[in-house]
């Protein structure tokens, strides 16, 4: 794509000058789409003015700002900001030409564009949070590079490879002293992704301290350093000053390299390097959270250890072990009436972790309390306890009022024991304990949802019915058919839950399908000549439509 035709009339410079255009005539340039009111712009800005002070000198790039602010204040206090060129504000016009131009869906938006006005990439934004200025030109070749040299060092990784920068050899201490890296060689080393201010990071500092100075206790060639990834150096110098270990530098731009050397996808994260400078873990955070000292020294014949660990612990699993802690042996019904634990002692029990912010808890709420209604009825020794993420009382109160079950107390310390033992990554998620107080499924929520009621207990026996069950349904049924109501021949498909084209209402299982159309008919309106189909066919109803948090669930920050 060539952009010759931008380069006519005049742009801002940031002190209110003009400049013409015809004088960026031979430059690398950067189209930067972004706006005062949004906040992922505004975290973006700072670090791509240091990427451009830095090229500055260079005097072949220059930026243009291109506003989506809606009044002219809010857009000369954001430019001000900058130290480089912008469309000026009351020429909407050519603002609303390049947004089109560049089919600009949302921002900040960086479009970066070579010296002959062809576009070199849309995606500016991810190269240069990813890069920095390293990553300058910013061509696909010189990023082809750059990945190359980055498999090159994992091929050959060290410590030194993965800690040094061409301007720094050390790694400092919480009373600012500089530590070469090269004492750390030969160790296990940790290395810890951490934010000061985000809450997931703030429970687990505690825990990684006290496995730390056990093993310092004991002599043990150990050592942790924190990758800041904090913006603020105040909330940062406060965390660290109380911390044990050692860190890169904050702002240190080896920080981002390592985000994206390791592919960094969760907080709190703790890689473990080995004394010869390889990766003998990605992230050993909730082992840690789980198994403390023990999971020391991270090898895989030490996560094979406590793997059998966990396998006896979970043979051992009652229902009191997972849900009595102290002298916290009860739940709670309405009113906060105390249920001792050991009156659940037997029963079948569901965990439903959920939470009242969650828009897919709220829709799945329903379809749960229509299970609970139609179990309960036929087996009083079912339950459901409710193992709230709600972040306070209030809310917590306003859902579980809604609910015919019981509870965890609000605030609970259970639950956090609760979540590590189920792996719980996202909500809402159900697990079935049977009688015996073992797990019988951690996928309970999917059975609910496609079979109400009918999964109940929930074992892997029932599963096994209902699939027989399922498949006994379609015996008798032609493979293919023409209907009037589609060009194409339908195919009997199995599947999910659908809404029918000929009647339009729901199924389930099974249904006559055009792929390439996606064209659906229940197999009622499909084949006339069927009459009567077994009862139980019709599917049980879709979560709401609408209620989306992170594609089917709320995940956690």
């Amino acid at each position: 794509m060539n952009v010759m035709g931008m380069r006519q009339g005049r742009i801002t410079l940031n002190c209110e000058l003009q400049v013409k255009i015809d004088s960026l005539e031979g430059k690398k340039l950067g189209l930067y789409f972004s706006a005062s009111w949004c906040g992922p712009c505004r975290r973006f800005t700072p670090s791509f003015v240091e990427v451009y002070n830095e090229l500055s000198p260079k005097g072949d790039f220059e930026v243009i700002f291109v506003s989506a602010d809606e009044d002219e204040e809010s857009f000369k206090d954001y430019f001000s900001k900058m130290p480089w060129l912008a469309i000026p504000f009351s020429d909407s016009g050519k603002r609303d030409h390049l947004d089109g131009f560049f089919q600009v869906e949302g921002i900040p938006n960086l479009v970066l564009i070579d010296e002959d006005g062809k576009v070199v990439s849309d995606s500016g934004v991810q190269i240069v949070q990813e890069y920095g200025v390293e990553g300058y030109p910013f061509t696909q070749e010189k990023i082809k590079e750059l990945k190359d040299q980055e498999e090159a060092v994992r091929r050959n990784q060290s410590l030194r490879s993965i800690l040094v920068s061409r301007s720094r050899d050390f790694i400092i201490s919480s009373d600012g002293r500089k530590v070469p890296v090269s004492e750390l060689e030969g160790k296990i080393v940790a290395l810890y992704f951490s934010l000061f201010s985000y809450k997931s990071c703030v429970e687990f500092t505690p825990k990684l301290v006290e496995v730390y100075e056990k093993l310092k206790a004991k002599g043990e060639s150990f050592e942790v350093v924190m990758i800041p990834l904090d913006d603020d150096e105040e909330s940062f110098n406060q965390g660290f000053e109380s911390m044990p270990w050692f860190s890169l530098p904050m702002k240190d731009k080896t920080c981002g390299k390592l985000v994206r050397y390791f592919e960094l996808s969760t907080l709190p994260t703790l890689v473990i390097i080995g004394p010869d400078g390889r990766t003998l873990h990605s992230n050993v955070a909730e082992t840690i959270e789980e198994h403390g000292v023990l999971a020391y020294p991270f090898t895989p014949e030490k996560f094979a250890e406590l793997a059998e660990i966990e396998k006896a612990k979970e043979e051992a699993q009652t229902l009191e072990s997972i849900l009595v802690l102290g002298e916290r042996d009860f739940v709670i019904g309405k009113d906060g009436v105390k249920i001792p634990v050991s009156n659940l002692v037997g029963k079948n029990i569901l965990l439903y972790f959920s939470a009242h912010w969650c828009p897919p808890c709220r829709a799945f709420l329903p379809k749960l309390t229509e299970a609970y209604n139609k179990i309960k009825a036929n087996d009083d020794a079912f339950e459901v306890i409710f193992i709230s993420s709600d972040k306070d009382d209030a809310s917590f109160s306003d859902f579980f009022s809604g609910m015919p079950w019981l509870a965890l107390p609000f605030g609970d310390p259970r639950k956090a024991s609760l979540s590590r033992t189920f792996k719980v990554s996202g909500i809402p998620m159900v697990v079935a304990i049977g009688p015996s107080g073992r797990t019988v499924s951690k996928d309970a929520r999917d059975l609910i949802m496609m079979h109400g009621a009918d999964a109940y207990p929930f074992t892997d026996e029932r599963v096994k019915e209902i699939e027989a069950k399922i498949e006994e349904m379609s015996k008798g049924w032609t493979e293919k058919v023409k209907h009037a109501l589609h060009e194409h021949e339908l195919v009997l498909t199995r599947g999910g839950a659908y809404i029918c084209d000929g009647c339009n209402e729901e199924g389930n299982f099974w249904s006559y399908l055009c792929e390439d159309c996606d064209f659906n008919l229940h197999p009622k309106c499909a084949l006339e000549e069927v009459k009567e189909l077994k009862d139980d066919f019709k599917g049980e109803e879709n979560p709401k439509e609408g209620w989306v948090c992170d594609g089917d669930v709320c995940k956690k920050a």
